[in-house]
């Protein structure tokens, strides 16, 4: 079975001007991240504004990710979907370009019980690409319950899930129900807490923005130096709470273009925040010196 661990970073999707992707850019960050140390990059999920991707823009974010990475990193390539059909689709496509693992979310708006989030996610698994499940229950509306979790970890080809229900309690819950299941973290602000109760690493936002400095907090509490890692957490903890001003991604998409990584460009209904918010991004990025 696949093993996962350490920093993933949820990729932006950079936009040109017209709303174009700009692949150069998303290249120019990827190279980025794998110098500063990331154990794989994750693309095309909520980070990187997924729902306005259409089905064409998807699979090429997910092929140009895959290229630029190059066997250095792991890739986590989003396919989920509210439609099973959707999901099962778009990860049958992904088949043989490379990737090493499919980010499955909640199927969101429909609500599916307990036997239909279970048929869902075996409906995915059943392709053979090694699946991490998302939970994030604030997005989605439904929470993925702890004996479906449980059920769900017993098929080969789910490898890990993905905790952003805000819920350290969540992730010993998990790991006593299932102890060989791989939990990452969601939610970065909680990353150092749930490492410290068994997760092993981070599906991380603010990674894209802090990519070394993320990677060595994990890589201290992995190692079980959690003094060290509780400075880097008490340093970065105001970029942690700064990149969710607004909705994910719009602060850290501004974030990236006031470090010239970007263009701060966003699909509708996303749009840029507002000049009270950005000052706010902007402040905290200087005073931690990323501009």
């Amino acid at each position: 079975m696949l093993k996962l661990k350490g920093v993933f970073s949820a990729l932006v999707t950079p936009f040109n001007e017209d709303g174009s992707v700009d692949y150069g850019a998303l290249r120019a960050l990827i190279e980025w991240q794998i110098v500063e140390g990331v154990a794989g990059v994750s693309p095309v999920g909520t980070t990187g504004e997924s729902p306005t991707l259409n089905p064409a823009d998807h699979l090429k974010v997910i092929e140009a990710t895959v290229e630029a990475v190059a066997g250095r990193a792991k890739v986590i390539a989003g396919t989920g979907a509210n439609s099973t059909e959707e999901a099962v689709h778009l990860t049958r496509e992904i088949i043989g370009i490379g990737v090493d693992a499919t980010l499955q979310v909640t199927p969101y708006y429909n609500k599916p019980n307990a036997e239909g989030l279970y048929r869902h996610f075996s409906s995915v698994a059943a392709l053979g690409v090694p699946v991490v499940l998302y939970n994030v229950p604030g997005r989605s509306s439904k929470e993925i319950p702890l004996e479906v979790v449980a059920r769900l970890a017993k098929d080969p080809n789910v490898c890990a899930i993905k905790e952003a229900a805000g819920s350290v309690e969540r992730v010993s819950a998990i790991k006593h129900a299932c102890p060989e299941l791989t939990v990452l973290s969601g939610d970065d602000s909680l990353t150092l807490p749930m490492l410290s109760v068994g997760a092993e690493g981070v599906i991380s936002v603010c990674s894209n923005v802090i990519p070394r400095a993320m990677s060595e907090m994990v890589n201290l509490a992995m190692a079980g130096d959690f003094v060290q890692a509780r400075a880097y957490h008490a340093k970065y903890y105001p970029l942690f709470r700064d990149m969710f001003c607004d909705t994910n991604p719009i602060p850290v998409k501004a974030a990236l273009a006031m470090m010239g990584k970007i263009k701060q460009v966003y699909r509708l209904p996303l749009c840029e925040p507002s000049e009270a918010n950005l000052a706010k991004i902007r402040a905290c990025l200087e005073t931690l010196k990323l501009i």
